[in-house]
């Protein structure tokens, strides 16, 4: 069973680099032929799909959001990770990763973005 797991600081400054990894277990993320992906969803609003890297590490992101995000792997540790950079407080939102063709995902991690 894969499950998958986000973790990173829960309060981020404005200006600042916001950074959460996403730790999978039970698969690998070189899988064939998945797409590791990052959604998030502001208080109040519906999921915004932020984008994915695919099983060969392969960047798709939302046009919205291409200019400061990045979307990065670390094989050997089974793990991808988001950077979104220039945050202000309109990025503040819970913050999921997925597995999206088995539509699987992790429980969220909430992260706010104050002074």
């Amino acid at each position: 069973q894969v499950q998958l797991q986000e973790s990173g600081p829960g309060l981020v400054k404005p200006s600042q680099t916001l950074s959460l990894t996403c730790t999978v277990s039970g698969g690998s993320i070189t899988t064939k032929y998945y797409h590791w992906g990052w959604i998030r969803q502001p208080p109040g609003k519906g999921l915004e799909w932020m984008g994915v890297i695919t099983y060969e590490g392969i960047n798709i992101y939302s046009p919205s959001l291409k200019s400061r995000t990045s979307i990065s792997r670390d094989t050997s540790k089974n793990q991808f990770s988001l950077r979104l950079s220039s945050v202000t407080p309109d990025d503040t939102a819970v913050y999921y990763c997925n597995l999206e063709a088995r539509d699987y995902w992790g429980q969220g991690t909430q992260v706010t973005v104050s002074s």
